[in-house]
């Protein structure tokens, strides 16, 4: 009588999944492509302060630093601060030998802090008060953004005037088999975001391509309230703005604004960071994203003890009859896949990644157990990040 019943489960659960995705492609699908007026007047004194939290970066920065430099939008209205956050590198160094409208901010300058655990918010709302923008953009350090990144984010901005605009982000990646798992799995959640920011149903972005008004950051007084969590500069921040200012969260989807990240270079470096993210999510104030995620986890997890289950004894029994269990695993098994890669396709194709699709099949294996890894360890252990040790 198991099996049956943990099949019955399974059927309930990817009948929700599969109604999410179809809901979910709606919403990417309905996305408006922004493309800027290359006439327009962007000297309308739209002051931009781009600001990005460094630690450990040396390898990484310089290349930012230049497409930063070579941006379309006038160098006069805008600025770079970059936070070194106790850097034990050349990141500051690296930093320096920059010139143009560069500045660098040493955290370690600042007043210390007892118990201080959000070391990049406490970097971003450094850079913010040191800022001259009314409009705030951030980044990261191993990031490259486009040359015509600010231009667009500008034209956006004058055109619509959102307190905060959430942007896409694109992983880059080799051959390597970690590279194209992370970069497949990052552009699910790249296509996530722009859906759920186009339906309204619930917050989600990533600091890595974030721009926001100062006024809006100072109206929901910051991170504060949010200060005693170690990560979440990008989405509690989203959240404290959307609760103040409902309706108040756009996304642009333009190549113009798609910056590149790269991935983490070892499975312990990415499990990391998959723990760091999840950390955040007993934190979040969108509530509407719980259900969502324990929805994803639950399915997960019933999909992997159905094949444990079916390894200790693959009959199904029911009603008199009796059939193999694993042909019908393999039809639920073939009914995810089609859903996903029929939700992701449109997103590979705007993220010029369609190529990552033939490798989705054979990923879904390993992405059950990634998922029930970092989801399940992200509630309850450290994590180290930055070398840093992180409850």
């Amino acid at each position: 009588m198991f099996l049956p019943i943990l099949f019955v489960v399974l059927f309930v659960l990817l009948g929700l999944y599969v109604g999410l995705l179809v809901y979910y492609r709606r919403g990417w699908m309905a996305l408006r492509s922004f493309s800027r007026n290359e006439k327009a007047d962007l000297n309308q004194g739209l002051f931009i302060s781009v600001v990005v939290a460094a630690r450990n970066e040396e390898n990484n920065i310089g290349h930012l630093l230049q497409s930063l430099l070579k941006q379309s939008y006038p160098p006069h209205l805008y600025e770079v601060i970059v936070i070194d956050d106790h850097s034990t590198d050349q990141t500051a160094q690296r930093v320096q030998s920059f010139a143009g409208p560069i500045r660098l901010i040493a955290l370690a300058d600042e007043p210390k802090t007892n118990q201080l655990v959000a070391f990049k918010k406490k970097a971003i709302a450094l850079g913010i008060a040191k800022s001259k923008g009314s409009l705030i953009v951030t980044t990261d350090a191993d990031c490259i953004a486009p040359i015509h990144w600010l231009s667009t984010i500008a034209a956006y901005y004058q055109q619509h005037r959102p307190p905060f605009m959430v942007m896409p982000v694109r992983m880059r990646h080799s051959r390597r088999w970690l590279d194209i798992f992370q970069s497949l799995d990052f552009m699910s959640l790249q296509g996530i975001t722009g859906a759920s920011a186009q339906l309204q149903f619930h917050g989600m972005c990533n600091g890595a391509n974030l721009a926001y008004t100062k006024a809006a950051f100072e109206e929901v007084n910051g991170f504060q309230g949010i200060d005693h969590i170690a990560s979440g500069d990008d989405m509690l921040l989203l959240h404290k703005i959307a609760a103040r200012y409902p309706g108040g969260i756009a996304y642009i989807q333009s190549a113009d604004v798609l910056v590149d990240t790269g991935p983490e270079k070892t499975i312990h470096a990415f499990i990391q960071q998959r723990i760091r993210w999840a950390s955040k999510a007993k934190q979040y104030k969108d509530k509407r994203l719980l259900p969502v995620l324990l929805l994803v986890y639950l399915l997960n997890a019933m999909m992997l003890l159905t094949i444990v289950s079916l390894c200790i004894d693959d009959a199904i029994r029911w009603a008199g009859f009796s059939f193999n269990g694993f042909y019908l695993l393999g039809i639920l098994w073939i009914i995810k896949t089609l859903a996903e890669g029929w939700f992701l396709y449109p997103v590979a194709v705007f993220f010029k990644q369609k190529q990552l699709l033939y490798w989705f099949p054979w990923m879904q294996p390993f992405h059950i157990l990634y998922t029930l890894v970092a989801g399940g360890l992200g509630a309850f252990v450290q994590y180290r990040w930055k070398d840093r040790i992180v409850q």
